[in-house]
């Protein structure tokens, strides 16, 4: 929501008149020199939107300020162009919404348009998370970094590397919105309070590696590249089992850990659906881009999100820190999926950010059954993992 400042007024007195931590009306407003507020500059305050409301008779700013429980200087304020004393029938005026609930909805094949909507309207509304893209994929689809925190731990989230696993990324969009309305309503998540872990984890999350993946099972082959796609596919139009990106590559199959090892033993040796690890290590842009920024941001842990199993990995090669066993234990408190320190399997991002940085990785494998899983499993995968989301961040 946007606001113009008036005279006097200072961001400590917006935090106390909309009740928002001053820290988020801060970082919600990057540019602003906070000493030096001007009349008239317009700053956000997150947390809220501007709701148009048309004067019926016998409306006043003081009866509407009551009826929905506002303050009447937040009246004053968003309408600073209005007389209050002369009210109009069928003027409009603003009023300020506050964001209680979520506004993603959760039954929607979630393809990277869609995405890219939710992100847009969780910048509007979240003003403090940023936003960039960190790289492109082989179509030049966005792929898209949220940050938010200012801590120093730094924590990083991914979602949809694989194709068909697909519901990880609302899974991921789900567990960020509820994070972001605890933190303007300072409402607990599960009893634990958020805002100190906002001052003390720095958050990452790329919610969808592999865009053109996740639109060709969602939406089908692009026009110019259906009859490659559909040959590559076996022959196919039924695109569920595909696991790779666009050119045929398994994404969590492609860094430089015993790459070899996968290379030798996968049974394809060329392009295909799935399992496919590529002629090289990192050839693919999508990897190219999520090994940069593991290198760039020093991330002091990392849980990539996949499907399925119900069970997460946490070791590789006996190089993860003493510290993965730990949080190893706490995830499996409170999700109730099984933790697995070893499996046969080489070349993914975790195996690769644990090699090279000694640092704790995880691979959380959501839900059971047959991929792509059903929406009407997101519920259920939503409570289970959302321990392990606060865990990440509090421990």
């Amino acid at each position: 929501m946007k606001v113009n400042i008036r005279s006097g007024d200072t961001l400590w007195y917006y935090s106390s008149l909309f009740m928002i931590p001053l820290p988020l009306i801060i970082d919600s407003n990057p540019s602003l020199n906070v000493s030096q507020l001007q009349v008239g500059q317009e700053i956000q305050i997150p947390g809220f939107t501007n709701q148009p409301y048309t004067i019926k008779r016998g409306d006043s700013f003081w009866r509407l300020a009551t009826a929905r429980n506002i303050s009447l200087d937040a009246l004053l304020l968003l309408n600073q162009n209005i007389n209050p004393s002369s009210l109009q029938i069928g003027q409009t005026i603003y009023l300020p919404a506050r964001v209680t609930t979520p506004t993603m909805r959760r039954n929607v094949r979630y393809d990277s348009a869609q995405l890219i909507k939710d992100i847009q309207t969780l910048k509007t509304q979240f003003p403090f998370i940023q936003v960039r893209t960190i790289g492109r994929s082989v179509e030049g689809k966005p792929i898209q970094e949220i940050r938010l925190g200012k801590g120093t731990k730094k924590v990083h989230f991914d979602g949809s590397f694989h194709a068909n696993e697909w519901i990880t990324t609302p899974i991921l969009m789900a567990l960020l919105n509820t994070f972001l309305l605890s933190l303007t309503n300072n409402q607990p998540i599960r009893g634990l309070l958020t805002n100190p872990l906002y001052q003390s984890v720095n958050l990452s999350i790329v919610p969808m590696v592999n865009p053109d993946g996740v639109d060709l099972v969602l939406n089908g082959p692009p026009p110019a590249l259906r009859g490659e796609l559909i040959a590559m596919n076996n022959g196919s139009t039924d695109f569920n089992d595909w696991k790779a990106n666009i050119r045929g590559v398994d994404l969590n199959n492609q860094f430089p850990a015993n790459w070899e090892i996968e290379k030798e033993r996968k049974e394809p040796k060329a392009p295909a659906p799935r399992d496919y690890p590529g002629d090289e290590p990192l050839t693919e842009p999508e990897t190219k881009v999520m090994a940069a920024l593991a290198r760039n941001s020093q991330f002091d842990r990392l849980l990539a999100f996949h499907t399925q199993g119900k069970e997460f990995y946490w070791g590789y090669e006996g190089l993860e820190p003493p510290e993965s066993r730990i949080l190893a234990a706490e995830f499996e408190r409170v999700s109730g999926y099984k933790a697995v320190q070893f499996i046969d399997s080489h070349a993914g991002y975790k195996d690769w950010f644990i090699q090279e940085f000694r640092k704790p990785g995880f691979t959380i494998e959501l839900g059971s059954g047959v991929n792509p899983l059903p929406l009407s499993q997101f519920n259920e995968i939503y409570e289970d993992v959302l321990g392990i989301f606060l865990a990440s961040l509090y421990i």
